[in-house]
């Protein structure tokens, strides 16, 4: 196990001065905790904050795990997932395989205020969406459609044919990567074709979590997704899940995830961790016991549990914090990339590196 010592020491200054204005992110989330951390200086509520800063990942056509550009389900349609939860009145709301709105943070929000329901899903959430006035839009943006695209064309039986031929009175095109790509696709420029093809043989699992406290020592939180990249219509991970993506009490703190939902659902991640930081833990010892969990769900197999990554944010409500993934960073043609957080107090937003609990080996 290792991390960042620079984290840990902020972390401990921040505790012992008492609650003040922070606001803490995973690693896509600097632009959303500076937002959210100006938002508190103003007074604003701490949910309020939280979803405008995350708002900023589910507008952005450029973030594709997100809202607008997100990457879609296998038939190609953008499903949105999202929780809130409100610290002072101990409330909250969330929406799952949403259609058509690129903010499904403010319709959890809208779900949690103007109901006694907690989750409305599919159909049903995009149409309680358009009667409080959010028009559907096609989520997909031209970037994510020639991901989706390659990733549906790559597709291979037994016999080497794609999803779409048989290979009997087609065009004989090669299937794989980018030089055979450009064959399909001659107007794509090659670092479009280059992305889309890193994303249809890695699919992402993307995801922003954000969670604040303010000076009062009210806390809220928000996580908001676009899933799995090409899962099966209807698929819901964590995101949406109250005590899994997102869990928040007012009395203790505050955790969120990003990563594979499905392990995360079964430990049911952020309100185990708010538990162990209730019994005493550290925020940082709260995230690594609940992924030693999700360990041991595999018996601690290593070579099973590369196949996918985990990543919690916590924050305590008297200021400690930490992000904590399961594997240390990736490795990526030959670049490694450590796991981040982001984080916002005292007027600064930064980027800081995971604590973890596996080192990932050398590809």
């Amino acid at each position: 196990m290792a991390g960042s010592g620079a984290a840990l020491a902020a972390a401990q200054q921040s505790g012992a001065a008492g609650p003040k204005n922070f606001v803490i992110a995973s690693g896509n989330g600097q632009r959303c905790c500076a937002r959210a951390l100006e938002m508190l200086g103003k007074g604003i509520d701490t949910l309020d904050a939280v979803i405008a800063g995350v708002n900023i990942n589910e507008e952005d056509p450029e973030d594709d795990s997100v809202g607008y550009g997100g990457l879609p389900n296998e038939h190609g349609v953008v499903e949105l997932d999202a929780s809130v939860m409100h610290g002072p009145t101990r409330r909250a709301g969330s929406v799952a395989s949403i259609r058509g709105v690129k903010t499904p943070s403010k319709i959890a929000k809208l779900v949690m205020e103007q109901t006694d329901h907690i989750m409305l899903v599919g159909e049903g959430a995009s149409k309680f969406a358009e009667a409080y006035g959010f028009r559907p839009e096609n989520l997909l943006t031209e970037k994510s459609r020639l991901a989706w695209l390659i990733w549906k064309r790559s597709l291979r039986d037994a016999g080497g044919h794609n999803n779409w031929t048989d290979g009997l009175d087609a065009p004989a095109i090669a299937g794989g990567g980018p030089t055979a790509l450009k064959q399909a696709f001659p107007d794509v420029t090659d670092e479009l074709l280059a992305y889309a093809w890193d994303r249809a043989v890695h699919p992402v699992t993307g995801t922003i979590n954000c969670l604040a406290l303010n000076a009062k020592g009210e806390m809220s939180g928000v996580t908001t997704t676009s899933g799995l990249s090409w899962k099966i219509a209807g698929r819901v991970g964590d995101s949406p899940i109250i005590g899994a993506g997102l869990y928040v009490d007012q009395d203790v703190g505050a955790a969120g995830s990003t990563g594979r939902g499905e392990e995360n659902i079964r430990v049911c991640g952020a309100h185990s961790i708010v538990e162990n930081m209730r019994h005493g833990m550290s925020a940082k010892d709260a995230c690594l016991d609940v992924l030693k969990r999700v360990a041991r769900n595999y018996n601690n197999d290593q070579t099973r549990l590369q196949k996918f990554d985990l990543n919690f944010y916590a924050l305590r409500k008297d200021g400690d914090f930490a992000g904590a993934s399961l594997w240390n960073g990736v490795w990526r043609r030959g670049q490694f990339r450590p796991r981040q957080f982001s984080y916002a107090v005292d007027g600064k937003s930064r980027l800081e590196n995971c604590i973890f609990l596996l080192e990932r080996p050398k590809a």
